[in-house]
């Protein structure tokens, strides 16, 4: 009964087991974590690829598309004002 402890009335637990699992989910979640790591640095090397390609880049887009909605508001409110004869 070196290896086996018993505790609660009957219930024994294996240390050398036990210690054996622990030690192989250490290392089953350092490989997880290395390979999530590589995963992300890929993703990220992709991601950072596809926008130095881009014809446009996307804050051009995002300049384009504020300039587009500032002037359809601005029609919008000329538009409102001329309806109902706003002097404002």
């Amino acid at each position: 009964m070196a290896t086996n402890q018993s505790i609660f009335n009957g219930f024994q637990v294996n240390r050398s087991m036990l210690a054996g699992g622990v030690v192989l989910t250490g290392i089953g979640s350092a490989l997880g974590a290395a390979g999530t790591a590589m995963v992300c640095v890929a993703l990220l090397a992709a991601g950072r690829n596809w926008l130095r390609n881009l014809d446009t880049p996307p804050t051009a887009l995002a300049h384009r598309a504020l300039h587009e909605a500032r002037v359809a508001s601005s029609a919008g409110w000329e538009a409102w004002r001329a309806e109902h004869g706003s002097p404002n």
